[in-house]
């Protein structure tokens, strides 16, 4: 800024000649050189205040904005980013359909230890050591004495032994808050429920992950915050499940398998009642993963999802019921299974290479005729046998709603041929899993309408397309109970429940390719009660052999049939059928007559 001077020479001299002071000029030329002063600096502070009105008005616009988005959304759980944040363990409980638990949070506390805090790092270690087994004493002191200031020693204790600890009384030693998921049913539903682990963690909580199963289909479901309070409802009936599991592993030992695997599903609503995966495992517990050897063959294995097989003969009753709704054949159409039949050049025989003659299409599936099967598959025709079986769900993994289900997708011909479709027809061919094969049965049990599987509470039937009519699907109901009044099924009939069924018997695939001559899936498919299904049931056995005999038997009537038959006798009550009883004869009574 240029200051104009205070007794400039050009108004002195003027005012010297006229007379006048020249200290009144000083003095004007001060005052206004002051006002000057004052303008600018009112300017500038007006300035600084219009930029910081401007900053808070800002600030507080973001801070509105973010509460109004935080009051319109849904809320959830918070999230850690950096070390020592907050970490929100909270994770909604899991109940069966009757709310009966299944799964929980239980509070406990992790173990860790500050070396640099400690007192007697060796006389620590040495306790710990007493307190856990599994822990080596050695490596401990090595630890404590080394140049770690942190180390986690337990990641769950028990409380007695977080009184052990205590009594140890080093100041190094240090207890962490948890809340960890608890399964208070042990190994029950194992497979379905999956479990848990910690994600991120600190010292003061740790956050709870579904690493399988149900816990981690819906594990953003269950860490929502706003579902604390309500449950994930499963479709399983616990008692249900109980009795399936206990009958089935009973089986199992019996008939000297090395696996096995149930389902049951309600047929209306493929809700899913109980599933069966053996051996199992403990989800309190939950084993590693097998990292060598056949994953089959590890207790994490769930067969009814995982366990893609070719399911045998139980696929003969699709051929059947196809051949029905096109009008090709009705259940008394005659049609003739002597031998020899080739197909692409290759023979297609029977079981123990029997010859039945001309048959009903009713006596193919009571005495499960291959080749009757495969002349109804040629009329079928390849394009028209894929569709079917497509609209039944055997093309693609079944939207069953655990993690491991996306896994079993069915493994299918690379090329379709007439020998496809003969093969395929008799449940060669094709492999897929118990739960397909469950649901396609649920499709002939309801009358023709096609069901997803689902492990969800449903509170009615599934509105699905229908897959075929009802005259063909009561066509093949019918077929099915005359294979356990009549047929292969013969002991798996249950006093008071009627039961449909078809058996399976595969030869079980080497893994490098060709089949074992003395190991076999056996499989039992079953709905119950025939004349109005409720429910199907699945019952495939690995490598089952009956032993009672003078010989091993391994099909499914002496080995999957059985099992099927006494779980049908203890869980059907369980699902309120009543048994239906035939009335006995009555005594011979006279009439009298006092007037006589």
């Amino acid at each position: 800024m240029i200051r104009t001077p205070l007794r400039p020479l050009a108004r002195i001299l003027p005012a010297r000649e006229a007379g006048e002071n020249p200290d009144a000029i000083e003095r004007e030329n001060i005052r206004a050189r002051h006002e000057d002063m004052r303008d600018h600096a009112r300017q500038r502070a007006e300035g600084r205040l219009l930029v910081l009105g401007l900053f808070f008005f800002c600030a507080f616009g973001v801070v509105g904005l973010r509460m109004g988005a935080l009051a319109t959304s849904e809320p959830v759980e918070p999230r850690t980013a950096a070390q020592g944040a907050a970490i929100s363990a909270s994770r909604a409980d899991i109940v069966d359909r009757n709310g009966h638990l299944l799964a929980t949070n239980f509070e406990t506390h992790a173990l860790y230890a500050q070396p640099p805090h400690m007192v007697d790092p060796v006389a620590s270690a040495k306790g710990l050591a007493a307190v856990f087994p599994d822990l080596k004493e050695a490596d401990l002191i090595q630890q404590f004495t080394g140049k770690r200031k942190f180390l986690w020693i337990k990641k769950k204790i028990s409380p007695e032994q977080m009184q052990l600890v205590h009594e140890i009384g080093d100041p190094g030693l240090m207890f962490g808050p948890r809340d960890m998921r608890l399964y208070p049913n042990g190994a029950l539903a194992a497979h379905v429920l999956g479990g848990a682990s910690f994600g991120k963690e600190g010292v003061s909580a740790a956050e709870v992950i579904g690493v399988a199963g149900v816990e981690k289909q819906f594990d953003d479901y269950l860490r929502d915050p706003a579902n604390g309070q309500k449950p994930l409802e499963l479709s399983l009936d616990l008692t249900v499940q109980a009795a399936s599991e206990r009958v089935l592993y009973g089986g199992m030992k019996i008939m000297n398998a090395k696996g096995a695997t149930s389902v049951l599903m309600d047929v209306h609503t493929g809700e899913v009642i109980s599933v069966v995966s053996l051996p199992n495992f403990d989800p309190n517990n939950r084993p590693r993963p097998a990292t060598k050897g056949d994953q089959s063959d590890s207790p994490l294995f769930n067969r009814s999802v995982q366990g893609v097989y070719e399911l045998g003969s139980t696929f003969k009753i699709f051929a059947a019921a196809q051949a029905v709704e096109l009008g090709l054949v009705s259940p008394s159409t005659i049609i003739d299974t002597s031998g020899p039949m080739r197909v692409g050049g290759f023979p297609i025989g029977e079981f123990r290479n029997k010859n039945y003659g001309k048959l009903s299409v009713s006596d193919i599936i009571v005495k499960s005729s291959n080749r009757g099967t495969g002349r109804m598959a040629l009329q079928i025709g390849v394009k028209r046998q894929q569709d079917f079986l497509k609209s039944l769900g055997f093309f693609e993994a079944t939207p069953f709603e655990i993690f491991e289900a996306r896994t079993g997708k069915p493994l299918l011909p690379k090329r379709w041929t007439d020998l496809s479709a003969v093969t395929i027809s008799y449940g060669h061919g094709l492999s897929t899993s118990p739960m397909h094969l469950a649901a396609g049965y649920a499709a002939i049990a309801n009358g023709g309408f096609k069901v997803d599987p689902t492990i969800l509470k449903k509170s009615g039937p599934q509105t699905k397309e229908r897959v075929m009519s009802t005259g063909a699907a009561n066509a093949a109901r019918d077929m099915l109970r005359a294979v356990v009044t009549s047929g292969t099924a013969s002991m798996g009939e249950v006093p008071g429940y009627a039961v449909g069924g078809k058996t399976g018997t595969a030869d079980k695939p080497k893994p490098r390719g060709g089949y074992y001559e003395d190991k076999v899936i056996a499989t039992f498919a079953t709905l119950f009660p025939a004349h109005d299904p409720k429910y199907v049931l699945v019952v495939t056995l690995d490598e089952p052999v009956e032993t009672s005999g003078d010989k091993p038997r391994r099909t499914a009537g002496w080995t999957a049939v059985p099992v099927a038959a006494e779980m049908i006798g203890r869980i059907a009550p369980l699902l309120g059928l009543r048994p239906t009883v035939e009335p006995g004869r009555l005594a011979d009574i006279t009439l009298t007559s006092s007037n006589d």
